[in-house]
């Protein structure tokens, strides 16, 4: 009974998590990814992912149904799975309202959020000080800062593009610091394929649909075993590169911008590029977003404590 209780538990704590990285990828900005390493899933995610290989279908091909589930630690990926797409349907009516009437309260509880998770993902560096792990830092938040600066770009809409763009986001969305919506937003994409979804009966949307959700999944059981490998053979370099992307990517997060060029997509204004300035009014506003920042960081700290517990 005990042990049922205790597996109960379990899933309802994975669950948990997956409605957190739901709320994350809800945000532009801001990825699931950084969410399942401040939960300390990030490594299980990735091997679980890449898990489903030829030997997962060869089980299912033969129908052994309870081989194949525990092939791809379905016990785990399913309530994270249920926690992520309840967070997608039901937090965003609820992101959407406040990043659009209080998006330096939002930004800054999650800018407080990731600050403590670079911190509490840091000290599981063994050896930070160490030239290579500093030089590996430094070169993931060149990257990450980079990536996030970029202007978007213009391409043809055709299924050869849809697909590399689907390949693309959903790696990123499994990287910390960075989101696929925004990926897709760079590469020009973010209209096109948002259109589809919302009227997937029209012309040739479906097409679209299957073609961008063919590269999702390509990309995704690729890169993830890329990431896998890496995760196992360079583990403590892995965690100072992500360390330093999650660094370089909190430029896309810094709660008070200015905004440089905008761009509306179907009644709805959207950034393209934007700059970061020192907030100038200490209004009550203010000092609710910096409260926020704070609680943020704080709350990372609690999570870390707990999970140690």
């Amino acid at each position: 009974m005990s042990s049922l209780i205790k597996f109960q538990k379990e899933q309802l704590f994975v669950t948990l998590k997956g409605l957190a990285m739901g709320v994350a990828d809800i945000v532009p900005g801001v990825s699931g990814g950084t969410i399942a390493f401040i939960t300390g899933i990030y490594d299980q995610l990735i091997a679980s992912i890449s898990s489903v290989n030829k030997d997962f279908v060869k089980l299912l091909l033969q129908f052994k149904i309870k081989q194949a589930l525990g092939h791809i630690n379905f016990q785990f990926l399913f309530p994270l799975m249920c926690g992520i797409f309840a967070a997608l349907i039901l937090g965003s009516r609820v992101m959407h309202y406040l990043l659009h009437n209080h998006p330096e309260q939002t930004w800054s509880m999650f800018f407080g959020l990731i600050a403590a998770s670079i911190i509490f993902i840091g000290k599981q560096i063994n050896g930070i000080t160490n030239p290579r792990n500093i030089l590996t830092i430094v070169a993931g938040s060149v990257i990450g800062y980079i990536l996030v600066s970029l202007i978007p770009v213009h391409s043809e809409n055709s299924y050869l593009n849809l697909f590399g763009a689907g390949a693309v986001a959903i790696c990123a969305m499994i990287l910390p610091g960075i989101s696929g919506s925004f990926i897709l937003l760079i590469l020009g994409k973010y209209a096109y394929v948002t259109g589809a979804l919302k009227q997937p009966f029209i012309e040739n949307h479906l097409n679209v649909i299957m073609v961008f959700s063919l590269g999702c999944l390509v990309g995704i059981l690729t890169f993830s075993k890329i990431l896998n490998w890496l995760l196992q053979n360079f583990h403590n370099l892995m965690m100072c590169f992500l360390t330093g992307f999650m660094i370089g990517s909190m430029k896309k997060i810094w709660p008070w911008k200015e905004v440089l060029e905008s761009k509306v997509i179907r009644g709805k204004t959207y950034v393209l590029q934007e700059a970061n300035i020192l907030p100038t009014n200490f209004d009550q506003g203010f000092w609710v977003a910096a409260g926020l920042m704070i609680v943020g960081f704080i709350l990372v700290l609690l999570l870390e404590r707990v999970s140690k517990k």
